[in-house]
């Protein structure tokens, strides 16, 4: 039997899911969740082989629960999400079904992702998408996280710094760190370049941050920030903070 899961926050695109679901005998409905908090608690415990996951949800949307998701089952996104999103689908070729769909499409997405199934490992598409659906605008406004077994949401104007650490980067906020599984070249991508700056190899960090600019070894300086820390500074990356400080 394929476990799957059906998370959306609607009861009646659940239900419609539900019903064009009955043909299938080998598809079992293992939980049906109302938001991304749920459908990580149900990922956890069911392990399903195939979800169905709309985008559009409270609390956290549909990209960033499967980011925190260390092995993503396989995904059919049921969505009426912006162009940008449904321009990342046909890009990575993840299977969607653009809300309102008919049984007909359905069925057709099925079949579809049947056969690819037994062709793509469970990640091959959902990383690349991942990796373009961040760069929406809707999606570089918070960061979500998980640690201690809680999600917490780290909207970015409070990142006072980003440290990389081997395949994670630590996110520095007046409440501590988080790690997220992601490269510190991602966040130069998505953050505003007019207030993060990447001033060395390891290190990204909010120019309001800075008090000071201090000489250290050489040619080389730290930036001071206002909680004391001292961050190292690269040549290029002091070429990049007197250009956005106009100095």
């Amino acid at each position: 039997m394929i476990k799957t899961i059906i998370i959306d926050d609607e009861p009646l695109a659940r239900s419609i899911i539900v019903e064009y679901l009955e043909p299938y005998n080998t598809i079992e409905i293992v939980a049906e969740c109302n938001d991304g908090f749920e459908g990580l608690k149900a990922i956890h415990r069911h392990k399903p082989e195939l979800i169905f996951l709309d985008i559009q949800m409270p609390k956290i949307n549909g990209f960033e629960m499967l980011e925190l998701v260390e092995t993503p089952p396989s995904v059919i996104f049921t969505t009426a999400y912006d162009q940008f999103a449904l321009q990342a689908f046909e890009a990575h070729a993840v299977d969607y079904l653009l809300k309102p769909f008919s049984k007909e499409r359905f069925h057709k997405t099925i079949h579809q992702w049947i056969a690819q199934s037994k062709k793509l490992s469970r990640d091959e598409p959902i990383q690349p998408l991942l990796q373009a659906a961040s760069k929406s605008p809707a999606q570089t406004e918070r960061i979500v996280v998980k640690t201690a077994g809680k999600i917490k949401i780290i909207p970015v104007n409070e990142i006072l710094f980003l440290e990389a650490a081997d395949d994670y980067v630590s996110i520095y906020t007046k409440d501590g760190s988080f790690l997220k599984n992601k490269t510190l070249s991602h966040f130069e991508q998505i953050l505003d370049g007019s207030h993060y700056v990447r001033i060395h190899r390891s290190y990204i960090v909010n120019v309001d941050q800075i008090t000071r600019i201090e000489p250290y070894e050489k040619d080389n300086q730290v930036a001071i920030t206002k909680s004391g820390k001292r961050l190292p500074i690269s040549k290029t990356g002091h070429a990049r903070l007197k250009h956005i400080l106009g100095i």
